[in-house]
């Protein structure tokens, strides 16, 4: 028997279809091809992120998903926020946030996480790696998503499965982004802190040319 969702959440959620549509947004990429996947949204840099991403990942028909603290879940908004697509984490001191995500992707048969991994509209561009660990931990691919409320653009990219080696999937996190908006500072910024170091050459490799 499938879970009916509130009257509120109902509402909400098509006030929010609404207002992604009535600005005129237009969105870029095709169905990421997985059940389940991280989506990391940037640059973060308006309170309309989160209306953008919903009604660009329902336009390809995936339900979007968000981490939120377990305060923020107590009644009477419990039924309201998992409706949402609400995902409930302890983020006091001791629990372990990235393991109780993890656990919530081995429960679900579909799952796709939005985050945002600057952390805050103030960002200049440098990211958590909490979404990372979160997609090692699941066995679930990365897929980028860049929005751009100057020109009302978006879109998303094709999934990069995480092979445990951060900084070189971070390069090709930080390529996408810089191809798609070569003008936005923060993925200049977030580019140049993956850019891959050439070798460093030694005694033995001057000798050896």
């Amino acid at each position: 028997m499938s879970h009916r969702t509130s009257i509120l959440s109902r509402v909400v959620h098509r006030i929010l279809i609404m207002l992604y549509r009535r600005r005129g947004w237009h969105f870029d990429g095709r169905h990421p091809g997985v059940a389940k996947c991280v989506i990391t949204g940037a640059p973060h840099t308006s309170n309309w992120d989160f209306i953008f991403v919903l009604g660009a990942v329902e336009q390809l028909g995936l339900k979007p998903a968000f981490i939120g603290k377990h305060t923020l879940f107590r009644w009477p908004m419990t039924r309201f926020m998992r409706d949402m697509g609400g995902i409930s984490v302890d983020r006091d001191k001791g629990a372990n946030f990235v393991e109780q995500v993890v656990a919530e992707f081995g429960r679900r048969d579909e799952l796709a996480l939005v985050v945002a991994p600057e952390g805050s509209r103030r960002s200049e561009g440098d990211w958590r790696s909490g979404f990372y660990h979160i997609a090692v931990g699941a066995g679930v691919p990365i897929v980028p998503a860049w929005v751009d409320h100057g020109r009302m653009r978006g879109g998303i990219g094709e999934p990069i499965m995480p092979s445990g080696d951060y900084r070189a999937d971070m390069a090709k996190i930080a390529a996408f982004y810089r191809a798609k908006r070569p003008d936005c500072a923060r993925f200049q910024r977030l580019a140049s802190s993956f850019a891959q170091q050439p070798p460093r050459r030694t005694a033995q490799n001057e000798a050896e040319q």
